[in-house]
């Protein structure tokens, strides 16, 4: 049986497997003149690439979140639902073509860079940055679920 990763089922997992199989060939000393070394480096590359575009979402759903979460503004809540629902699907969908991303995602730095794109935002309705809490009140779960939304501080939908 092949134990092979696929291309299809793990994206993440298939560019780290053949960067180490480039390797591996490459210390084979195989007469081409292909460079070895960089080649794998830019397969390694390419998916962290992808480890980056889903924290970078992550960290939108987070800023809109904390947004929702602390803001006692009406408007613009509808455009940052709509944000945190792209947002979401974009997670998703990276984490669907590559699922060993998850055990990658660095939410502790996701969260301060949310909060921080936040906090820029609050500032209008006059609002102290120190309100929202120093660690990441959502767990990963919660900021994939497409049904989960903070409850407002101020009782507003």
């Amino acid at each position: 049986m092949d134990s092979r990763i696929g291309y299809d089922t793990d994206y993440l997992a298939w560019t780290e497997e053949q960067a180490r199989l480039l390797r591996e060939a490459s210390r084979e000393r195989i007469n081409t003149p292909i460079d070895w070394e960089n080649v794998a480096e830019e397969i390694e590359s390419m998916g962290r690439s992808e480890l980056r575009a889903v924290e970078s979402a992550l960290v939108r759903v987070i800023e809109h979140l904390l947004k929702l979460e602390h803001s006692p503004a009406a408007d613009p809540r509808g455009n940052w639902r709509r944000t945190v629902r792209e947002q979401r699907d974009q997670a998703i969908d990276g984490l669907e073509d590559s699922p060993s991303l998850r055990g990658k995602i660095d939410l502790t730095k996701a969260y301060r860079r949310g909060r921080d794109y936040a906090a820029e935002g609050l500032e209008q309705d006059r609002l102290p940055v120190d309100l929202m809490p120093a660690d990441c009140p959502y767990s990963l779960e919660q900021l994939l679920d497409t049904g989960w939304w903070p409850t407002n501080r101020h009782g507003l939908a």
